[in-house]
């Protein structure tokens, strides 16, 4: 029998990891397994472009299946991981493997009191969610709902605003996006949301839904109420890893791998994409996830590349994490690892007359950077930036999680 490689997810990550295989001359089998009906798409779009009708369905699809040289299954999710056989569960069959790749990705966080399956009251994580969300606008001129202050729910806000609807947007924070960006930068987008027209609802928390066939009506904790013509949800996502109780894989925020991308324990399995934990050695020991699509891109990549080598002849991924969001007309792009410094200085761009960008410090060395509408600048500093972390020539030895410390700012920088 020909070996056989099973990658658990059709989305970005499953995509490239199959053609990495095919690159690296794999002549096996490789079976992707898909739970959503479509092959992988631009899921950025899902918040920006393909929400305001920039672009069609059909333009967010990354590839043609017939071109990748897989045997690709469609709505079919795995509910279930047997290592000991090899043999993952798919609803009414079983797939045997040689090597797995783990890319499922995340899922909503579900809202406690939501009424979620409620045609109003929408998710954007996939292409049929964000059909369900053009649909539920294009039946009431009513306000639009938001709930929650991450990039989904700012991006979301932000198109809702260049569509012409009136938005509220609900967080937790005294500024967005603040726990990611720093203060001042959290400073700034407020501002910016608030001067584009939206209505900013920010520390308050909501009651009481009441869902109707036309709208949904939301009644807030110090007693007001608004009705909306629809509420999207964006407070977050978890790792899909419920497939894989009871399968004895460490678990934890994630599918938790070593440097190399293969799953504790394991020398058959990798993970990659938004569902793995692991230790970037380029900064420290601790795992962590990124929830990002060049992340998803080059981990697949390099999980796909180690799978064939094996855990002993395989080099860390050692990334320097680099992800973007345009909101308002205004790219964020952030590098490094940001919230792991504890200090923040301005740093100049190359360009002449051009924003400079916010460092982030940590002992005496850059850890991190966040530019806005400064692409030169981003690009300059990302490359200080891996220059002050190279890559170890050496990969560590796997070893379970350490508790991530909690994160700090002394200042942040001024000019936004």
């Amino acid at each position: 029998m020909s070996e056989r490689i099973v990658i658990a997810g059709a989305g970005l990550a499953g995509l490239r990891a199959a053609e990495r295989l095919r690159e690296l001359g794999f002549d096996g089998e490789v079976v992707v397994l898909g739970a959503e009906p479509d092959i992988a798409y631009h899921r950025p779009a899902l918040s920006k472009s393909l929400l305001t009708g920039a672009v069609s369905r059909a333009q967010t699809l990354l590839a043609d299946p017939l071109e990748v040289d897989a045997e690709w299954y469609f709505d079919s999710p795995v509910t279930g991981l047997s290592p000991n056989r090899q043999v993952v569960h798919l609803r009414d069959e079983e797939v045997r493997y040689d090597g797995l790749i783990i890319a499922t990705g995340v899922e909503p966080r579900r809202m406690p009191g939501a009424p979620h399956g409620h045609p109003r009251v929408v998710v954007v994580r996939t292409l049929s969610d964000t059909t369900a969300l053009q649909r539920a606008l294009a039946t009431s001129a009513g306000p639009v709902a938001v709930i929650g202050d991450g990039f989904i729910g700012c991006e979301v806000a932000s198109s809702l605003r260049e569509m012409n609807r009136d938005v509220v947007l609900f967080g937790r924070s005294r500024a967005l996006m603040a726990d990611v960006l720093g203060p001042d930068i959290g400073d700034w987008l407020t501002a910016l949301h608030t001067a584009r027209g939206v209505r900013l609802e920010l520390g308050t928390t909501i009651r009481r839904w009441r869902p109707g066939t036309t709208s949904v009506g939301l009644e807030f904790a110090d007693g007001r109420a608004i009705d909306v013509a629809c509420v999207v949800v964006a407070v977050g996502s978890v790792p899909a890893v419920s497939w894989l109780r009871g399968a004895k894989l460490p678990l934890d925020d994630g599918v938790v791998c070593g440097p190399t991308c293969h799953v504790l324990g394991s020398e058959t399995i990798v993970a990659a994409g938004d569902v793995a934990r692991w230790p970037n050695v380029r900064y420290d020991a601790t795992p962590r996830r990124d929830e990002h699509w060049l992340n998803a891109v080059e981990m697949s990549r390099a999980a796909a590349e180690n799978l064939l080598a094996g855990p002993a002849g395989s080099p860390a991924y050692t990334p320097v994490p680099r992800y973007w969001s345009e909101q308002h007309g205004v790219r964020i792009q952030v590098a490094g690892r940001p919230m792991l410094g504890t200090d923040t200085v301005l740093l100049e761009s190359p360009v002449p007359g051009t924003r400079p960008i916010t460092g982030f410090v940590r002992d005496g060395r850059l850890i991190g950077l966040i530019g806005l509408d400064s692409p030169a600048a981003v690009l300059h500093w990302t490359a200080e930036l891996a220059r002050q972390h190279p890559a170890p020539a050496v990969v560590p030895p796997q070893r379970p999680p350490e508790p991530e410390r909690p994160r700090h700012h002394s200042r942040a920088a001024a000019g936004y």
